[in-house]
Formats: C-alpha cells, sequence, structure tokens
C-alpha cells in the first residue's frame, strides 16, 4: 500500500514571510501552482487513492483538493482533522520571520523553528480565546488547544489521528493522501522513518511535492521516492 505526504503548497504567509501556525491563510497564487502540479505528478505516477486526510486549514485543504482534482480524483472521501493542523507557534504567530531574527537574534530563532522539544513563547491566554471560540475547535477540552508547540508536541498531537485512523486504512491496504503541513507531515515522518531528535531538526520538506512510501503489511518502509518534475 502507498502513503502520500504532501505539504500545502505556497502559502500568502509564507510569501510574505510571517510565522503561520494555526492562523487560517489561504494559498499564494503560486501554492495554486504548487498544489496542482502535485496532483499532475501524482496522475503521471499512477497512484490511485481510497481516501485522503487534510487539516482543518484552508491551504491544506484547498491543496488536497486540487491534488485530487488534477489527478481525477476528487471524488475519493476526504477528511478533515485539527491533529493534522501546522505545528502551533504561539507568540510568534503573525510575526514577521526576518523582524524576529533581528529582535531576538538569528539564533534564538532559529532554536525556537528548528529545535525537536523548545517551544517558542507561548500566545497570551486573551489571543488563545480566538482559538477555543472557533468553531472548529469548541468542542475540544481547552487543554487539547495549546498556547504554542514545539515538534516534540505536535507529534504527540498527530500521533492518535494517525494511530486511529490512518494506520488502520493503511492496514486494509488502502491507499492515502495526507495533505497537510510542514511540521505535522515532519512528525509523521519522524515515526515512519524513526528519525533521531538530533536528526529531525535537519528535515526539510518542500512545498507542493509529494513524498511517496511504499509499505508493507507491517506498515514498514519497503520504498520512499519524491515526485518531482524532474523526472
Amino acid at each position: 500500500m502507498k502513503l502520500v505526504l504532501v505539504r500545502h503548497g505556497q502559502s500568502e504567509w509564507n510569501l510574505a514571510n510571517l510565522f503561520t501556525g494555526w492562523t487560517d491563510v489561504d494559498l499564494s497564487e503560486n501554492g495554486v501552482k504548487e498544489a496542482k502540479l502535485a496532483g499532475q505528478l501524482i496522475k503521471k505516477a499512477g497512484i490511485e487513492f481510497d481516501i485522503a486526510y487534510t487539516s482543518v486549514l484552508k491551504r491544506a485543504i484547498k491543496t488536497c483538493q486540487y491534488i485530487l482534482e488534477e489527478s481525477d480524483q476528487l471524488w475519493i472521501p476526504m477528511e478533515k482533522h485539527w491533529r493534522l493542523n501546522e505545528r502551533h507557534y504561539g507568540a510568534l504567530q503573525g510575526l514577521n520571520k526576518a523582524e524576529t531574527a533581528e529582535k531576538y537574534g538569528e539564533d534564538q530563532v532559529h532554536i525556537w523553528r528548528r529545535s525537536y522539544n523548545i517551544s517558542p513563547p507561548e500566545m497570551e491566554p486573551e489571543q488563545g480565546k480566538v482559538f477555543r471560540s472557533d468553531r472548529r475547535y469548541s468542542m475540544l477540552d481547552e487543554k487539547l488547544i495549546p498556547l504554542t508547540e514545539n515538534l516534540e508536541i505536535t507529534l504527540e498531537r498527530v500521533m492518535p489521528f494517525y494511530e486511529d485512523h490512518i494506520a488502520p486504512n493503511l492496514k486494509q491496504g488502502k491507499n492515502i493522501l495526507v495533505a497537510a503541513h510542514g511540521n505535522s507531515l515532519r512528525a509523521l515522518c519522524k515515526y515512519l522513518e524513526n528519525i533521531s531528535n538530533e536528526v529531525i531538526p535537519s528535515l526539510e520538506i518542500a512545498t507542493g511535492q509529494p513524498i511517496v512510501y511504499e509499505l508493507s503489511d507491517k506498515l514498514e518502509i519497503i520504498n520512499k521516492k519524491i515526485l518531482t518534475t524532474d523526472e
């Protein structure tokens, strides 16, 4: 069976060099092109899906839709879940990355962005109410809605969804698409590939490039391939 991971296309805040996190921003014009190209690459590779999963953020949802449309699979079930959201960047959300580096120093910002277990400063509780009052999260226990996250916490958030939804379907022989975010997908990659805490900070996932895992019955990786236009 195949598990295909795709980071959403470039977002408007990616383009503006802003920390995004759980903020629900749209795809940029280039991001739409990246998402459509991902679908075309998947179609060219002849990959057929049984189900698709995405987050509750529009940049991932639209990427998923574009991929399925371009690969003539828009009809398959698509499920959205908050556990696949991007990592929550806490008080950094909405800030310009370059300006933040000037204020706190490049080394500190690099630690906040790439460290496995060090989180950025927490968002103020009043700011956090924006998410608690959002219909997408209002049914959740407040303890589940973060004020900041690092990759370790993101992995702890993503794994219950993987174990309860993705893995059981893979074990049934289904091919699955996950269109999500840089850090929620890095968390999945860390688990699937057993990447160490020391190595995972260096893992980069490009926007709009499908990562194709071929898995055994025990969900062990048989082959990993990244689809690009160079092939």
